[in-house]
């Protein structure tokens, strides 16, 4: 069997600026111009919104001072210039949300194209990830990273990109209205806040880098228990799993404690920024004023734009924060993207083409780890249209087989041909397409019975999954349930019983209907009366085809047309049932040992 063993996705460093220019293809798809057109629209709102609100602390400023003055065409003046200000406030409360309006598709397609992706990566991965990962980190992965996607482009497009723009215009605006003292001073405290909330940011990225790891493993680790619901009741073992998720819970809470009394610290170092420029600028502004050099209108006029100022520059640590974070968990999404795939198809590999659907094994050599050999120089033929048995104690390489026929790994050595084609050299896709399987664990989607039969063949229709429920003996379970095959079978199938799962997934392959038909332990699960009425089916329905047939009871496959007696990796003995019956060997061993078992349980095998 494959190692369990965990392991770790490379941790090359991707949550800096490299990873949000991999994302920009996403964000400005070459082949749909609709969508940069509305990044362009968006665009010029954030303009407009811009010009409106640094109008504004004019408009207060006029008014102001033309309340300095008396008479009834002042109070006009006064009250067009309160109203255009009001009347602007509204305007750009409007530009905002037309942005919004239009770049909200921008951001969910990008974000769709993305998760689609990583995806569609994730069934490219070899079985070895997929049995060395552990489901819910990658699904609290793909979510983190898809979730800070969204709120990334918010924040950079409309509110460092505006940002960065006002305070551009604003030091020109303070630099004719007051010189070059406050603009130097604005610039200054602007650099201090910056360097004060990369600094504390810094400091807590490494807390929420551990507060991801905590998060995910408890999800890990309540998926894993809930999943696992029959056994946690088999062991009575409730507390030993509600502990193990606690444990995890209380290491998230503390890291998660840190976390926010982090941003209590960030939090009070910029306010001290901030509030020092409008202590100092105010200060400033009012001695000009004692001296005759500024009006009262200008004193607004600072307040107006600091204000303006410091509204983003509040939310710049947010900010900052949101996108180094959304970063890293982007990072981990694109680390799944980069992740190498260990069963490539080999560029330009045509589909597989079958005349006659043969089975070659050449000097096959194959290991899940170095050092731990499977198979050890395994050769064999399977002619096409045969039925071949797969036969050895428990660790001879059964399964292997199935798995490497299926391509799921690669053979150290040797080649592994159907109908005289390295299945390394064509697709997978047609490779899987040419073989069935009726795995000895059958696990179903958590959906209806007729769709986990109709998974078989993609456009399967209502007649196929019935005459397979029939070819499979379900067709009397399908008739006593209300639903019919409409009937959800529960997460992993587990409504249904061991033997009806089976059937299930016999009939699914039936739907499929391919040239080679591997049967691991099919009907292992069943009993005497069923497993009868299915091997008639199977023995039907693989006429024609080329059928391997993995089985520990004997009995099932001693009407095979030859049986290939494995042990330790190796071709022990292949011959007929009768044949390795005579010959005295493993095989007979073997059948001698599974007889006396059967005596033992008032059974007897069924002789060829």
């Amino acid at each position: 069997m494959p190692p369990d063993t965990a392991t770790e996705m490379p941790q090359a460093r991707h949550d800096g600026w490299r990873t949000l220019l991999r994302f920009l293809p996403y964000l400005w798809p070459r082949d749909n111009p609709g969508l940069r057109l509305r990044i362009v629209i968006a665009c010029l709102f954030i303009l407009a919104s811009t010009a409106t609100q640094l109008l504004l602390p004019y408009l207060l400023r006029w008014a102001v001072d033309a309340m300095g003055a008396s008479g009834p065409k002042m109070v006009q003046l006064v009250l067009w210039t309160v109203l255009g200000y009001a009347a602007g406030r509204l305007l750009q409360t409007v530009f905002d949300n037309m942005r919004n309006i239009v770049f909200e598709r921008v951001g969910q397609d990008a974000t769709r194209a993305l998760a689609e992706n990583v995806f569609a990566q994730l069934h490219r991965l070899s079985l070895r990830f997929h049995l060395s990962r552990r489901t819910g980190e990658i699904t609290k992965t793909i979510e983190r990273g898809t979730k800070s996607i969204d709120t990334m482009l918010y924040f950079m497009l409309f509110n460092i990109a505006p940002t960065v723009l006002q305070l551009t215009i604003v030091a020109v605006i303070f630099y004719f209205n007051f010189g070059l003292g406050l603009v130097g001073a604005t610039a200054l405290a602007i650099v201090a806040y910056i360097w004060v909330t990369r600094t504390i940011t810094e400091w807590r990225t490494a807390l929420r880098q551990k507060m991801n790891r905590l998060d995910g493993q408890a999800l890990d680790r309540a998926v894993d228990s809930l999943l696992n619901y029959e056994t946690v009741k088999y062991f009575g073992a409730e507390k030993r799993e509600e502990a193990r998720y606690a444990a995890a819970t209380r290491e998230y809470a503390q890291a998660a404690v840190k976390s926010e009394n982090s941003l209590g610290f960030l939090n009070i170092a910029q306010g001290m920024v901030t509030n020092l420029l409008m202590a100092g600028a105010l200060a400033w502004t009012v001695w000009g004023w004692y001296k005759g050099d500024y009006t009262a209108g200008q004193l607004v006029f600072v307040q107006t734009y600091l204000t303006q100022l410091f509204r983003p520059l509040d939310m710049l640590g947010m900010v900052y924060r949101t996108i180094r974070q959304g970063l890293i968990d982007m990072a981990e999404m694109f680390r799944l993207l980069d992740t190498e795939v260990e069963v490539p198809d080999r560029p330009g590999a045509p589909a597989l083409a079958i005349r006659e659907p043969s089975v070659t094994f050449e000097n096959v050599v194959f290991g899940y780890e170095p050092g731990r050999t499977i198979l050890k120089g395994l050769s064999f033929h399977v002619p096409g249209g045969h039925n071949v048995a797969l036969v050895g104690p428990s660790g001879a390489g059964k399964s292997t087989i199935a798995r490497l026929l299926f391509r799921f790994y690669d053979p150290t050595q040797g080649r592994i041909l159907i109908d005289g084609q390295d299945i390394r050299e064509v697709t997978q896709a047609s490779l899987r397409a040419a073989i069935g399987i009726v795995p000895q664990d059958s696990v179903l989607f958590n959906d209806t019975i007729g769709y986990n039969i109709a998974y078989g063949r993609d456009g399967a229709g209502s007649q196929d999954v019935e005459a397979a429920a029939r070819g499979a003996a379900l067709m009397g379970l399908i008739e006593r349930l209300p639903q019919g095959f409409d009937t959800e079978v529960g997460e992993r199938g587990l409504k249904l019983s061991g033997g009806e799962k089976q059937r299930v997934a016999i009939a699914r392959t039936l739907v499929k209907n391919p040239p080679i038909l591997m049967l691991d332990e099919a009907t292992s699960a069943l009993d005497t009366r069923t497993e009868k009425d299915i091997l008639a089916t199977l023995d039907r329905v693989s006429r024609n085809r080329t059928t391997l047939s993995i089985a520990h009871r004997l009995s099932t496959i001693a009407s095979s047309d030859r049986i290939l007696v494995l042990s330790e990796g190796r071709l022990v003995e292949t011959a007929s049932h009768s044949e390795l019956l005579a010959l005295g060997g493993l095989y007979a061993e073997m059948w001698a040992r599974q007889a006396i078992e059967a005596t033992d349980l008032n059974e007897t095998p069924e002789l060829a």
